[in-house]
């Protein structure tokens, strides 16, 4: 299948590796659905987790902050937009739908267990920074499906290592959500999980240039 760009002529294909991290993605949902359950439990190793994530130095606050905005709901559409503009149609497509998708199924797993934000399910030793609430529904992180299902989309358009920038992009957007106080370690590794599943779904249906134009 290939698309006409502005001077090259691109490939592009599905890939079965899709498949696979969509499931993979799915079966780590699923895992931290199970522990969590309906009444919000927090592990033992998942509040020592915690811990050493939000109670690393205050001096990192303002290098975690901007990293976190990655996952806000408007930039989907905004970089779809920009996708517009430099002609990736089906990126474009990709983006649009994930932040859809993104606000849809988070709300069905929200429905199924229910978890309170750190504040609450934690305690008063959560340092919350910023304006960060003590209370409301935290599994799973939006901010990690977003960030997760942005990457999946955008990385196969993206040459050899710059391949790992937007993955970096989702542990950083992962660490800084439990360092601020706003979620515990299982909402945003499952968050990510679901952005996986949503990312790689959306490779499958609107499809992702060919590997070999992409190698340099």
């Amino acid at each position: 299948m290939t698309e006409v760009g502005t001077t090259t002529r691109t490939s592009y294909v599905r890939r079965p590796a899709d498949a696979v991290a969509g499931a993979a993605g799915l079966l780590v949902l699923a895992a931290g659905m199970a522990i969590v359950g309906k009444d919000g439990h927090v592990p033992g190793w998942e509040r020592d987790t915690f811990d050493a994530i939000n109670g690393l130095p205050e001096a990192l606050y303002p290098v975690l902050w901007p990293f976190q905005q990655i996952g806000a709901i408007l930039v989907a559409p905004i970089l779809a937009l920009v996708a517009l503009i430099l002609r990736k149609y089906r990126l474009a497509l990709g983006l649009f739908l994930a932040a859809l998708l993104k606000l849809g199924l988070e709300r069905v797993v929200k429905e199924i267990v229910s978890r309170e934000r750190p504040g609450a399910s934690i305690g008063s030793s959560a340092e919350l920074r910023g304006d960060v609430s003590a209370a409301g529904e935290s599994f799973v992180s939006g901010h990690a499906v977003l960030v997760a299902a942005m990457a999946c989309l955008i990385a196969p358009y993206l040459a050899g290592r710059w391949k790992v920038l937007p993955w970096a992009a989702v542990a950083l957007v992962m660490v800084g959500r439990v360092y601020v106080g706003a979620h515990n370690p299982l909402d945003v590794i499952c968050g990510a999980g679901l952005g996986v599943a949503i990312g790689s779904a959306l490779n499958l249906v609107v499809g992702v240039p060919a590997a070999d134009q992409y190698r340099t």
